[in-house]
């Protein structure tokens, strides 16, 4: 038997009694009950009707059980793989509502499929893109092509979403040429499989190779073209993008709000104002809904073009501000020199904002601060908070600066806590700083004796 790894302890797979079977017309009730669960005391309530009626064995009734625990917000995964257990013959669909359920924990679905394998379960198309997804997010290369194997033994290889996934895998392995081996041989390359793989090479670098898949395109709809403008975008080829883009205007293809970001990102790189507020003012005519990206990009660009009060200006209609429309319009106050307004605007964001300051936000006001000369205000203009300084012993830890990091820690009018000590303990093994490391983990641990994972970070020094 392979062990199995659930949330919250070990579970071993394990057969289970064979329940007796009941007549199909019983499972109307308990599928019916099932449907309007929204809670797992209901649930719970209903699985034993389930046990009652002698359907614990039913992979129809029970599978529905699974469903509910495995993937709804008020589900409970333990009890889901509780359930799993418990049945003598789970099927294909039983197995893919599990690896939808443990999808964020990828190692448990290489190992399910395994288990999958072991009890002669055969892996279907819905099957497959869940478990390419899980060694493509935890690298696991040599279970990869395994599967890819499989693919092709069962007769997937036409099969898109399945193709589509295995390019997308090999793309994250920097396997280009496997992964433009999928591509070439898929017959039917839908509009994912084009802009997967152009936005593949373009991860990589590789703009040439993007380009080049692009010309190929039969039919070139918006997310191709701006898959392709992004890739140059990206590459620093603003140039090549502008040409892009005046290739897909003529070809009357509208511009969406995806397009706009990678051109207004070409604008803020080129430093080409005018292109910038001409695309600005079609995003308003079109009605093209801005969001908080969207909006981002247009603050950095006017800010990074010399036009502050244009971008203060965006900023300020916005009806809903992201933590990256406050960060960028604090980063712009920043390189225009501006510390007072941008410590005025931290000072807005914490009083008004639904969103909390976070690492970016307090580097720029540093950074504005800096700029500005204004060191004092840096600090202490903002009237700290335990969040602030541990950003800031944060930021000189990262930097090495772990003695200007220790002294603000010493000047601070509270006692910090293990969020700040915790920063600069961090900070001290990155560096290799043992003598400090030794003073700042004994703090740590007599703040927090009960977390195991101060210990392992001493150990490992």
């Amino acid at each position: 038997m392979l062990p199995f790894l659930g949330p919250m302890s070990i579970v071993h797979f394990f057969p289970a009694t064979t329940t007796p079977s009941i007549s199909t017309p019983n499972k109307v009730t308990p599928f019916k009950n099932l449907e309007s669960c929204s809670t797992m005391a209901e649930l719970k309530q209903h699985h034993a009707q389930i046990i009652k009626l002698g359907l614990a064995s039913d992979n129809d009734v029970v599978g529905r059980v699974v469903k509910f625990c495995a993937l709804t917000q008020s589900g409970d995964l333990n009890y889901a793989l509780k359930v799993f257990n418990l049945l003598p013959h789970p099927d294909a669909f039983i197995y893919n509502t599990m690896f939808r359920g443990y999808l964020q924990l990828y190692l448990h679905c290489i190992t399910l499929h395994a288990h999958m394998l072991e009890k002669s379960v055969t892996p279907n198309k819905f099957s497959f893109p869940l478990i390419i997804r899980a060694c493509s997010i935890d690298g696991a290369v040599e279970e990869a092509n395994q599967v890819h194997a499989q693919v092709l033994k069962l007769g997937l290889a036409q099969d898109s979403y399945c193709q589509n996934n295995l390019i997308h895998m090999y793309v994250r392995f920097n396997c280009l040429e496997e992964a433009k081996r999928v591509f070439d041989n898929l017959e039917k390359k839908d509009d994912v499989s084009w802009t997967t793989m152009i936005s593949g090479y373009s991860h990589w670098g590789c703009v040439d190779e993007a380009l080049g898949v692009f010309e190929l395109m039969p039919v070139k709809n918006s997310a191709a073209w701006n898959a392709v403008i992004a890739a140059h975008v990206q590459n620093n080829r603003f140039h090549d993008a502008f040409d892009l883009f005046d290739r897909m205007r003529k070809g009357n293809v509208a511009m969406d709000n995806f397009v706009a970001a990678s051109m207004l990102a070409a604008c803020t790189g080129l430093g080409a104002l005018e292109q910038g507020e001409w695309i600005h003012e079609y995003i308003r005519s079109s009605a093209i809904e801005v969001d908080p990206k969207l909006a981002t990009t247009i603050i950095d660009m006017y800010c990074k073009c010399g036009r502050l009060d244009k971008a203060f200006e965006v900023f300020e209609r916005l009806s809903r501000k992201g933590v990256s429309s406050w960060n960028c319009m604090i980063g712009g106050f920043a390189m225009h020199g501006k510390g007072k307004a941008a410590i005025e605007l931290l000072k807005k964001m914490e009083e008004e904002a639904m969103v909390k300051p976070d690492y970016v936000t307090f580097v720029n006001v540093l950074a504005a601060c800096a700029h500005s000369g204004l060191v004092e205000e840096g600090i202490y203009g903002i009237d700290p908070s335990m969040e602030h300084y541990g950003c800031l012993v944060d930021l000189l830890g990262r930097a090495g600066l772990l003695d200007e990091a220790k002294e603000v820690i010493n000047d601070m009018p509270m006692k910090a806590d293990v969020g700040v000590l915790g920063a600069l303990l961090g900070a001290c093994r990155i560096h290799g700083n043992v003598d400090m490391a030794e003073g700042i983990g004994r703090q740590v641990i007599e703040l927090e004796p009960s977390n195991s994972g101060r210990y392992v970070l001493l150990a490992r020094r």
